[in-house]
């Protein structure tokens, strides 16, 4: 299937072609002609899958048609909601890239920054709106920001917005949309609080779900190293050595550890920076950006950035620490292999990490293959330990989710990129992970 087969605006095709986007992944080819039916759709989306072209593409097809059979005025006709400002700029550039030949503008608001250079855009008028809740209601509550108009509503990223507090920004956001508008829900996971809140604001929804969050993609070559806790560092030293390692984006549970390991690599000549909750704005941005155009080798990151992170030929993953909520390994991994190309992750695993490995072998139903060959083993005393423990053929076990400072809130995406996909892949776009009330 190719786009021209969705029925897409000429304008549209123009853009992908220049962006070199031929076919499209599986759920955009599902989830684009229900939009352009103006159905509500509810999407169950794994990280990587090319979400944010299945809405974007539509939406701005279906404006850019109502624009020319009503001449309307640029007010804000389609509202899309996400938890992070990383992934709000990474929205608004497929946005960008996509709608150049349509006319269409849009607007990315967030906070951490001035609202004035925010404000000033609204003033101009914007047809498509994208937002965190904390700042588009302090704009509403100032009354910058009206949304009578609204055609279309997007809520994405819809469990992170849950895990970060934001469901009743969001709730007190859609009372102020009008009740006749089309709705898009998308999530990577339904818990029973998500579907509550997706029954109270779509209708009739059309259901578009798309390799469960439970499942690795076949495309991402998994590697599981023992190897002793104190021994990490040189591994991952070890590692870095294959100048066939481009990129890699390494993953710590903690804040501190990410500092760390980007002081030891610096120490040895690699390049290296760290992306977490303690960094300013400009400074994240900084990061993504220098490890984007490969300034920057390596990018330690907390599970800040395990949902969003759209970096083209990402080839590496390194899980520097197991992550103690097995769903988040999936959500990890996923920033490689995105859109059908090929990745590589390899995961650290240490003796007090082996509960946390059991669950992940239990949620992806498979056992990671091993790496034996590393020249920094697991002590026998702690090998000893780990085959005691090694549950039966198959994988399985346990469901430990203690021991571990890190924080609850896993990670997963952005919108696929690279390859021939409509998968997004432009955009900066770490992701927040702090728990508790945000407002940015």
């Amino acid at each position: 299937m190719s786009f021209e087969n969705l029925k897409l605006i000429e304008p549209l095709l123009k853009a992908l072609k220049t962006e070199g986007y031929t076919t499209p992944t599986p759920i955009q080819a599902q989830a684009i002609p229900i939009i352009l039916q103006r159905q509500d759709l509810l999407g169950c989306a794994q990280t990587g899958t090319g979400k944010t072209a299945a809405f974007a593409l539509p939406i701005l097809h279906l404006l850019h048609q109502d624009r020319i059979a009503h001449k309307e005025q640029k007010t804000i006709k389609a509202l899309i909601l996400t938890p992070t400002r990383e992934l709000a700029i990474q929205i608004a550039e497929s946005f960008t890239a996509y709608g150049k030949h349509t006319g269409l503008k849009n607007l990315v608001i967030f906070g951490g920054v001035s609202q004035n250079p925010q404000v000033d855009a609204l003033r101009r008028g914007v047809d498509i709106l994208i937002a965190t809740p904390g700042r588009l209601l302090d704009l509403m509550n100032q009354r910058y920001v009206h949304l009578e108009h609204i055609k279309m509503l997007v809520l994405d990223e819809a469990d992170r917005m849950l895990d970060m507090g934001f469901v009743h920004d969001v709730k007190k956001i859609i009372s102020k949309v009008p009740a006749k508008r089309q709705t898009l829900f998308f999530s990577a996971t339904m818990p029973k609080e998500i579907q509550q809140l997706a029954d109270t604001i779509l209708t009739n929804p059309e259901k578009v779900e798309v390799t469960p969050v439970s499942s690795t993609a076949d495309t991402i070559q998994q590697s599981l190293f023992y190897v002793d806790k104190g021994d990490k560092k040189s591994l991952l030293i070890h590692v870095l050595k294959d100048k066939n390692i481009k990129t890699a984006l390494v993953f710590t549970r903690t804040k501190h550890g990410a500092d760390k390991v980007v002081k030891d690599l610096v120490r040895v000549g690699i390049t290296a920076e760290a992306i977490h909750g303690n960094k300013s704005q400009n400074a994240r941005q900084r990061a993504l950006t220098n490890f984007k155009n490969r300034t920057t080798r390596v990018l330690i990151a907390t599970d800040i950035a395990a949902r969003g992170i759209d970096i083209d030929e990402l080839t590496h993953v390194i899980n520097y620490e197991i992550p103690n909520i097995p769903e988040t390994y999936v959500h990890r991994i996923g920033r490689t292999g995105r859109a059908g190309a090929n990745g590589i992750a390899f995961s650290f695993c240490d003796e007090e990490e082996l509960e946390f490995l059991k669950d992940i072998h239990k949620l992806i139903a498979k056992e990671i293959p091993v790496e034996e060959g590393h020249p920094y083993p697991m002590s026998p005393v702690a090998m000893a330990a780990k085959l005691a423990s090694s549950p039966k053929k198959g994988g399985g076990g346990g469901n430990h989710r203690g021991g571990s400072s890190s924080n609850r809130n896993g990670g997963n995406r952005r919108n696929g990129g690279g390859g021939k996909h409509a998968g997004g892949g432009s955009g900066l776009s770490g992701v927040s992970r702090s728990s508790g009330r945000n407002r940015h």
